[in-house]
């Protein structure tokens, strides 16, 4: 029974599946049917549309076609206007040029008759002058011939002398005149050099100071010359060997004469002996210790000399050992001259000089201040103060126009510079000024006729002249008697013969001049 139930209800169950099944798939179908007629109706739709675009596309294509058709015919007619206007235009252009043309070619053929006529005269004038030129030849051989003739000169001969007087006329007119512009030169020169100098001698109005080489050191009683002798003369000759200085005590009263050529050792005694006498207190060790201080003295004295002139100068840059050479001319005389006084004008003389001239101030200034800077050492190396001077500027880096000036400063060596004229300028006027130099007028004098009378003695000298203060002579000899190849050695004989006779300072310069001289007078 059960069995039965179970099988009714599966059956009951699959029958109710079944007809669900059938019954879906009925209603899909005729869904299916549905969606089919609706698309097929939207299809047909469509298609109706689509063909009415299509006929409104056309009937717009068709329109615009004929309007594009309308435009391009428009355009072709008004291009064809414009063309014809140009041809026009420029068959007009073309006509007016071939008629420029046609006249241009009348005038052309115009000119060219008329220069057919002009070329036809020349030709005639110049067949006419041809023969005349011909003519002309004909006659001037034949008048060269007459003058060849009647002169006896061919014409290369006359020729020459024809162009030799005209050379010796230019020559002798050129002669005039460089003359006359020399003449006008040198008094124009010597103005000026006269003015320039006269200024610098009234800026620079220096003190006329005279030296000698002996100090006096008073004495406060004549007992003081006892101890400074002391006992057997130790102290004395303790303090000469020290400072290389004789002691001269028993000339003058109450005073101690000190004498010596060096005057840094004979300032050294003066200070020494002075420094003795207010301290009471002398004997060898004393002496010893007071010149040591003295020396250091001296030693600062020269420093501030020699920045003294470096600062009134207005000279900077240099080298601290020349400062000090500087300062050490503040003890050397030249004929009783203070070099560093001479050496400080020199240097104003220079520097104002040039300032005049437009010349480089300070480097005439330098060269001025350092000219005789060799006189500091020159008891000390051998050779001339020019020469020490030189080689002391070289060595302590100066320029080569301050070589060349302290060099040439006594003319031993030409001057390559303005500054080095300026120096030996500035050089002769503070050595030459009344009252620089203790050498007296008889005594120089005396040597310059001496120098004079040895030159004249030699055969062949016609006339010879001291100048320069006696530092050159000049020697004119006779060309007659002494020729070019010799007056070497009439120089040569003339310096042997002042070397051995005459006693001078520094270097004399022997110049032997030999000339021959062509003179004329015009009447």
């Amino acid at each position: 029974m059960c069995a039965i139930f179970v099988g009714g209800l599966i059956g009951l169950v699959i029958g109710g599946v079944a007809g669900a099944v059938i019954a879906s798939i009925i209603m899909f179908k005729k869904g299916v049917e549905f969606r089919k007629k609706t698309a097929e109706a939207e299809i047909g739709s469509a298609e109706q549309e689509a063909k009415r675009l299509v006929s409104e596309a056309q009937k717009q294509g068709e329109g615009r076609k004929r309007e594009i058709l309308l435009e391009a015919k428009e355009e072709i007619h008004r291009s064809r206007v414009e063309l014809d206007r140009e041809i026009k235009d420029r068959r007009n252009e073309i006509q007016r040029t071939e008629r420029r043309l046609v006249q241009k070619d009348e005038s052309l053929d115009k000119k060219m008759e008329t220069l057919e006529q002009k070329e036809e005269v020349l030709n005639r004038k110049s067949k006419e002058t041809q023969a005349l030129q011909d003519k002309i030849s004909e006659l001037h051989a034949k008048q060269m011939g007459e003058l060849e003739r009647i002169s006896g000169l061919s014409v290369e001969e006359a020729k020459e002398y024809l162009l030799k007087n005209v050379e010796n006329e230019v020559k002798h007119e050129a002669a005039i005149l460089i003359k006359e512009i020399e003449a006008r030169t040198k008094e124009e020169a010597d103005r000026k050099a006269r003015d320039i100098i006269a200024t610098a001698i009234q800026k620079c109005a220096a003190d006329h100071v005279s030296e000698a080489t002996v100090s006096v050191v008073p004495l406060p009683n004549d007992e003081m010359k006892g101890r400074i002798i002391g006992r057997e003369g130790r102290n004395i000759r303790t303090l000469e060997t020290l400072t290389g200085i004789d002691l001269i005590i028993d000339d003058t009263p109450e005073a101690v004469i000190l004498s010596g050529f060096d005057p840094i050792r004979r300032e050294i005694a003066r200070i020494t002996l002075e420094k003795l006498i207010l301290d009471g207190r002398i004997h060898p060790a004393r002496i010893e210790e007071m010149v040591e201080k003295a020396k250091k003295e001296v030693e600062n004295t020269i420093r501030q000399e020699g920045d003294h002139a470096t600062f009134e100068t207005g000279v900077h840059g240099l080298h601290p050992e020349l400062i000090r050479l500087i300062g050490k001319l503040k003890f050397r005389t030249s004929y009783g001259q203070n070099v560093l006084n001479h050496s400080i004008e020199v240097s104003h003389l220079a520097g104002l000089m040039a300032a005049e001239l437009g010349a480089d101030v300070a480097l005439a200034k330098r060269a001025g201040l350092l000219h005789d800077i060799g006189k500091a050492v020159d008891h000390e190396i051998e050779g001339s103060h020019v020469t020490i001077g030189g080689d002391l500027a070289k060595k302590y880096k100066e320029s080569n126009e301050i070589i060349n000036a302290i060099v040439a400063h006594h003319g031993d060596v030409e001057a390559s510079s303005v500054v080095a004229v300026l120096v030996q300028a500035a050089d002769s006027i503070s050595a030459a000024r009344p009252g620089a130099r203790r050498e007296t007028l008889e005594s120089y004098i005396k040597r310059i006729e001496k120098l004079e009378d040895i030159a004249n003695s030699f055969p062949g000298v016609e006339k010879s002249f001291a100048i320069q203060a006696g530092r050159e002579i000049r020697i004119i000899v006779k060309p007659e008697d002494v020729a070019d190849d010799e007056i070497v050695i009439k120089a040569r004989e003339i310096v042997k013969l002042i070397e051995s006779e005459l006693e001078y300072p520094g270097q004399i310069k022997v110049n032997v001049i030999r000339e021959t001289r062509a003179i004329e007078y015009a009447k």
